[in-house]
Order: C-alpha cells, then structure tokens, then sequence
C-alpha cells in the first residue's frame, strides 16, 4: 500500500520507533510504573482550539480498560475481531483499539485512512465482528453500493463516538445488519469512555447511555457552574472517575479551568432523562445565539441529515447585524444528486422552528475532519469570519 503520510526527520526529541525496538534485546523488563504516576501523554482533537497534552496515569489507563470489559462482557468470551478505524494516537483508538484488545487478546485490523474503500476491502477479507467509528465512517460506508450488497451477517456490533448519529445512518445499519449500535461518549480528558449504551439493553436513540462504572455524571449550569441541573434540563456535563485525567502538560491554567474539586468540566451541554440516560446537545463554543434565542448547531445538522439528498452537512453561526448571529449550513451531497440553496432552506424550514432555520447554505465537495473523520466545526467558523462577513443573506423564516 502506497505511503500515505509525509516522513518525518529524527531528532534528539523525535526518536524512530522502528529503530528503538531494533536497538534493544526482546528480553522481559521490570515493570517499574506505579498507579497515581503519569503514563501517557494524549493530545486534544483541537476541534475547539489548540490542542492540549493530557496526562494519563497508569491508574486511568487501567482503569478505562477494566471498566470497558466489565460493561461488554460478552466480548469476554471466546475470539474477538474488529476493524481499528481509530489510530493509536487518538484517545479512542488507544484505548478501544490498542489496549482493550491486548487486555482481551482480541484481533485488531489496523487500517492507515478509514476510507470507505479500504474498509469494504478489510471487511470483506477479515469479517470483522465488531465496526467502531465516528458518524463520517458510517454515512461513508452507506453511501456506498458496494457496501449495502454485502452479506454483513458477520456483523455483531456497531460502536459509535465522537459526534451524535443520525437516526437515519442507526437504522440503515440495523436494516443491513441487524447488529446493534452502542454509542459511547467522552473526551481524551477522561481516556477517554465516561458513558456507553448498555450492550444487551435499553438503547435510546438520540442518547449516548449511561455512566460507566464507578464514574458519576452530573448537569450543572453553565454559567455558575456549580447549580445542579434538575431532570430534562440542559447543562453543562461535569464527569468524575477513576478515568479522569491528571490534568495538562505544563497548562496548570488550563488544568484549573477544566478540572474542578475532581470533577472534570467537559465544555459540552446535555441533560440527563429520568432513567440516567446522557443527551450531549452540543459543544458550549458553538452554541449559537440567534435573536436572543440559544440554537444548538447539531440539532440543525441531525434534520439536515434526514435530507434525502444531503451526505454530510455542519452548521455555524455567523455574524449577523440584525440578529447578532445568523445560521450558515455547509453541505455536501450524495454523489450524483443536486440541491438549491432555497431547497435546503425550505427543507428544515418545514422541520425547525424559524430563528432555527439556516439563512445561508455553501454546498462543498467535502468538509473539513480531524485524522478520525470528525468534522471540524471550528475550521468551517473560522473560514467564516476570515471572509469578514457582517450581514446575514436576507433571507426571512
């Protein structure tokens, strides 16, 4: 397979790993790391700004891995495969993809781009039980003819983080499949699993589960930080755990910000339904405030999804003179079909309350992703305001 990443010069910081493994005898060494003492260093998405160096203890690591076998134990049990859409590097991919596997001596299928093409041919050849992956991955591999021909009966299970699925992509997959779909939640800051779907149990769509063992959710508001937020009401999701990070590398600021009387502060707003269930609505940065009313971008994206016709969509605000902040849906469209701006916007008009609805919409070949396909709402913001825009496009609900 043709190299698809750009090599990178050794210095006395940036060390080969090819050649330290080739440097050394493959004897057994002590294992000298203690429980409360940093092992890994994971960076930030930097989906929301500059990416940040998360201490993780071995106490963090362990338990992570520990806490997500206890929650899947069916995948106890006997051979287990599946498919690492995720690299090492991320915090998913560290721990679903590389440490839960050699904790359950499970088979990983490693692939360097989870392009739509190259999983099709793995899974073709390897049968995968288990697919993991970003919503991308997923509206990707329906997109594709090749894919809904294929006998999936080896599917067991689909796990999903990182961004909120659409009921559409859910159900295209259990009609293909008939395996469930488990989302989980979390961030590099908690190694990163804090909520999963019961694997076996109730799965509510629009939900991302419940807490994970020994780790405790709670709502609080968003400004003070400290009210508890009552049932159904949205806040700002606060985590504590055995999994929550030592803080950041040399960002003792930071560090302060984010991790509270051991509470880590997640930066996301959701609510918590009466059976302990976590609804993430969307990030605390991209909350948009349109006419004096609060819009969450991703409920826009979830009924821009249901559009027959839409791929891929992502909506920010925008400056706006009259209204403070307007709406601006970026799309792409499945390939072969086409789309009018005034389509689009008639679409959610019938499905969203007015100052809800997109007053622009720029259609795009593709959208902007981080390494594991999640889409970079910031880039598409920041693209905006480099442009200068001031106004809104005139378009009335």
């Amino acid at each position: 397979m043709k190299a698809m990443y750009k090599k990178v010069e050794t210095t006395d910081k940036v060390l080969d790993f090819m050649k330290l493994i080739k440097a050394y005898p493959p004897d057994p060494v002590d294992d000298k790391g203690k429980w409360d003492e940093l092992s890994t260093l994971l960076y930030t998405g930097g989906t929301t700004g500059v990416s940040k160096g998360v201490m993780l203890s071995h106490r963090n690591v362990s338990s992570n891995v520990q806490q997500f076998h206890a929650w899947f134990p069916d995948l106890n049990a006997g051979e287990v495969s599946l498919i690492g859409t995720f690299p090492i590097f991320h915090s998913a991919g560290f721990t679903a993809m590389q440490n839960a596997p050699l904790w359950g001596a499970w088979t990983h299928i490693m692939i360097p781009r989870p392009e739509p093409k190259t999983m099709i041919e793995l899974l073709k050849k390897y049968k995968p039980e288990f697919l993991p992956g970003v919503p991308a991955i997923f509206v990707g591999l329906l997109a594709s003819p090749e894919f809904r021909e294929m006998d999936l009966t080896f599917v067991k299970g689909f796990f999903s983080g990182a961004a909120p699925l659409a009921a559409d992509t859910l159900k295209d997959l259990y009609d293909l499949t008939g395996a469930n779909m488990v989302e989980v939640y979390g961030m590099t800051e908690t190694t990163p699993i804090a909520t999963a779907h019961p694997w076996g149990g109730v799965i509510k769509a629009g939900t991302v589960g419940i807490a994970m063992p020994d780790t405790d959710i709670k709502i609080v508001d968003a400004e003070d930080g400290k009210t508890e937020m009552p049932t159904g009401e949205v806040g700002e999701v606060i985590i504590s755990g055995p999994q929550v990070m030592m803080g950041y590398y040399q960002n003792p600021e930071e560090t302060a910000k984010t991790l509270r009387d051991g509470w880590v502060y997640t930066g996301d707003l959701g609510f918590l339904d009466e059976d302990g269930y976590l609804s993430v609505v969307d990030r605390k940065k991209d909350l948009v405030i349109s006419s004096g009313f609060n819009v969450y971008p991703v409920e826009v994206d979830n009924v821009l999804f249901e559009h027959p016709k839409i791929l891929e969509a992502c909506t920010v605000g925008v400056p706006d003179s009259y209204r403070g902040e307007s709406l601006k849906a970026f799309v792409v469209l499945k390939p072969g079909e086409t789309a009018t701006e005034e389509e689009i916007i008639a679409y959610t008009r019938d499905k969203l309350a007015p100052y809800k609805v997109p007053k622009s919409v720029e259609f795009m070949d593709e959208l902007p992703k981080t390494a594991v396909g999640k889409i970079l709402r910031r880039e598409l913001r920041d693209m905006e305001a480099t442009k200068g825009s001031t106004k809104g496009s005139g378009l009335e609900s």
